[in-house]
């Protein structure tokens, strides 16, 4: 059962990834549609490598998100540490959800929309992510009893 909580949220991590790599793509344009901020979709304007850089290694912690939970679902080998990091990336991603509200202020060029939108979607994949762990950690613990 955990596995596909695992898969949707390994699917949630790259179709991300992909909408970065979209507005790496496309710049600035995609940038203030998806309420990066003025700021980002100006340097990304004006040729600026700061976006691509942070935006690539937003796809690669995403991607590397992305297969961690494939991983934990069975779908592909077993990767290093596997329900450690599936843990920490559901923790990271809850708190990123419901931690908002402290955030803003430090980014003040993201649009409201933005923070409500990217946080109710880290909220859902880091409740995903923790299902699907739990469910691991728990399958593992009925092993052990037998």
């Amino acid at each position: 059962m955990g596995g596909k909580y695992l898969i949707f949220g390994s699917i949630c991590c790259f179709i991300a990834a992909l909408l970065h790599i979209g507005c790496i793509v496309y710049g600035a344009d995609w940038y203030r549609f998806f309420g990066a901020g003025e700021h980002m979709a100006q340097m990304a304007e004006a040729g600026q490598l700061e976006p691509t850089i942070v935006t690539s290694i937003i796809i690669g912690i995403l991607t590397l998100w992305g297969l961690y939970g494939l991983s934990g679902a069975g779908a592909i080998l077993r990767l290093p540490f596997q329900k450690v990091v599936l843990g920490l990336i559901a923790c990271v991603l809850i708190i990123r959800g419901i931690s908002f509200p402290l955030l803003m202020s430090s980014f003040p060029e993201n649009s409201l929309t933005f923070w409500f939108a990217s946080s109710s979607i880290c909220l859902a994949m880091g409740i995903c992510f923790a299902l699907g762990t739990w469910s691991l950690v728990k399958s593992d613990a009925m092993m052990l009893k037998r």
